[in-house]
Formats: structure tokens, C-alpha cells, sequence
């Protein structure tokens, strides 16, 4: 087993492709497919399936990717301490639902690595690719919520995947609306109170099942529904028709400004955030600084 295979299958991890894997590290498709095969076969292990979709991690090569890269990361930074001047670019990708503090722990991320060059990616999607994303190593790391509407369906697709839910927060859920809806001066608004308003939620694609929603209730039928797909998309719709979307009232000042409040939400519910990753995660030293910024955003949820 050596560096560069290491280095080989962390890539085939990232891409989830062999043929584009191979372009990024400027080998054939034929000489990285032999890598990989000799390896596993070092190993007595399959670190991954291919399929006409392209390539899956198996839960053993999760398990050896964790370990993977963690040893390359170490190489990395003895790399820079002794051998070159310039510090190589370090890669992190997250999956999460629409969160704003997922963004702002982002940020604190950015912050403290504070490095001249990296490679970052910041993945706000569907809840079913979330999970995907965490299962095929694409991202380190998910942002997802639970419910007991929700869980059970959520628990068996994770278990599936060898994924695990770690809390960070639970929260009762909350009304985000325009400052300017009548309904913003209440302290807390029903369900009836909401019927004449239009109601937001996330477009779940393909897997556009209920239990896959980012907004709980969502088995509820509405007069006014609009499905949108990005945030800033709700924000506007938010202000511009006065519409509402049930959310977990978590909402930092720093990325919204001022035109949008939360306001309780009359019902018996609980909403349950937590991350997802695999089963046997060995955070890396930029996964340890994101899971970090998450945790103190957390504990300052207290009066929610």
C-alpha cells in the first residue's frame, strides 16, 4: 500500500467517477482502475462498487477512507512543515439542508483555517442527496433534521448507508415571515392563523417523498403552496407575497439583515437537528474545526 494509492481512491471517492478521477490526476482510466484493483485486492477488501451510475463506496472502503485520509492530511502537513514552502491546497465539502447556521459555522470554518489557498465546498440540497452525498463520501459530513413524523423513515435509510445521527439541537418549530406580515407583531400564530398565507418549502426532486421534506407538517394540505429550490428564493417571496415557511426559528442576523423575524408555531412538535456522517467517521482536522463551529452555535440555542 502506498501514498499515491491512497491518494488514488480518496480522488475515485471524490469524483465518484474512475474516468474523471483519472483526468484530475492525469493518469488512464486503465492505470487507476489497476490501482484500485490491487489495492482492494492487498487489502481483501471492495472499497468500491461500480455501477452504471458510477462508483459507490462500499461500507469497508468508507471505513478505509476515513483512515485514508486521515493519513494523507498527516502527510500533507509534514509535507508543508519540512519539505515545501507553500502549503497545499486543503479540500472539505458539507451537504446540508437550507440552514443559515450551517453558513455561519462555514464561515467560522474559513475563519480559523485561515490558509491562503483551499477548496471548499458548501452543499445547500435535497435531504435524499444529503444522505447520498455522506454515503458516497462526496461531502465529510451532513446537516439534517429528525421529527417523529419523519424518523423512522430517515433512521432505516441512514442505517442502510451506515450513516449515523449525532443531535447538535432540538427546537420547537417556528414561522419565518416578512416583518411586514400582519402576522409578525403575534407571539405565537396556529395553524388556522396561517390558512390565508402562502405557504414555502424545499423541492425534493425525484424523492419528493413527505418524509423526506425539510419542513415538518408536510403532509398538510395548503390553499396557497409555492415549492422553491434556493434560499435566497425564499427570502424574497417571504417579503414580496407575504408567505410563510415553517422552519426551526434559527436564524442569525448576519446573513438575512433585519426584514425577516421567526415566530412560534402553536403545535406539538419537536424538531431535532443533527449531523449525519458514517458510522466509523474519523473527522479530519477541517471536519474537527466545522463539527466545532456547529457545537457553539448549539450551545448559544438555549433560549429557543
Amino acid at each position: 500500500m502506498t501514498l499515491t494509492q491512497l491518494k488514488y481512491v480518496i480522488e475515485v471517492a471524490n469524483k465518484g467517477s474512475i474516468t474523471d478521477a483519472a483526468k484530475s490526476l492525469f493518469i488512464s482510466q486503465p492505470s487507476l482502475s489497476a490501482a484500485i484493483k490491487e489495492l482492494e485486492e492487498e487489502l481483501r477488501i471492495n472499497i468500491f462498487v461500480r455501477t452504471n451510475r458510477g462508483i459507490i463506496v462500499t461500507n469497508a472502503g468508507a471505513e478505509f477512507l476515513g483512515h485514508a485520509r486521515q493519513i494523507i492530511q498527516q502527510t500533507e502537513l509534514v509535507e508543508e512543515k519540512y519539505l515545501v514552502s507553500t502549503p497545499s491546497k486543503q479540500r472539505f465539502a458539507v451537504s446540508t439542508q437550507h440552514y443559515t447556521f450551517t453558513v455561519n459555522a462555514f464561515v467560522d470554518l474559513i475563519k480559523e483555517y485561515g490558509a491562503d489557498e483551499y477548496d471548499f465546498t458548501l452543499r445547500e440540497t435535497k435531504t435524499f442527496e444529503i444522505i447520498e452525498d455522506v454515503k458516497n463520501l462526496k461531502s465529510e459530513l451532513g446537516v439534517i433534521y429528525l421529527s417523529t413524523f419523519n424518523e423512522p423513515i430517515i433512521r432505516k435509510f441512514l442505517k442502510e448507508s451506515n450513516l449515523v445521527f449525532s443531535e447538535l439541537f432540538s427546537v420547537r418549530p417556528h414561522i419565518f415571515i416578512s416583518k411586514q406580515n400582519p402576522l409578525a407583531l403575534k407571539s405565537s400564530v396556529s395553524l388556522k392563523d396561517l390558512e390565508e398565507f402562502p405557504c414555502l418549502s424545499f423541492e425534493q426532486g425525484e424523492q419528493n417523498s413527505f418524509y423526506f421534506s425539510e419542513e415538518i407538517l408536510s403532509t398538510l394540505e395548503h390553499k396557497k403552496s409555492i415549492k422553491v429550490t434556493d434560499r435566497a428564493a425564499v427570502n424574497n417571496l417571504l417579503i414580496g407575497v407575504n408567505a410563510y415557511i415553517i422552519a426551526t426559528g434559527v436564524f442569525p442576523s448576519l446573513l438575512h439583515g433585519d426584514d425577516i423575524t421567526a415566530v412560534p408555531l402553536e403545535v406539538d412538535e419537536i424538531i431535532q437537528v443533527g449531523t449525519i456522517t458514517h458510522k466509523d467517521y474519523i473527522p479530519s482536522r477541517l471536519g474537527e474545526i466545522y463539527l466545532s463551529a456547529l457545537r457553539r452555535i448549539a450551545n448559544n440555542l438555549s433560549h429557543f
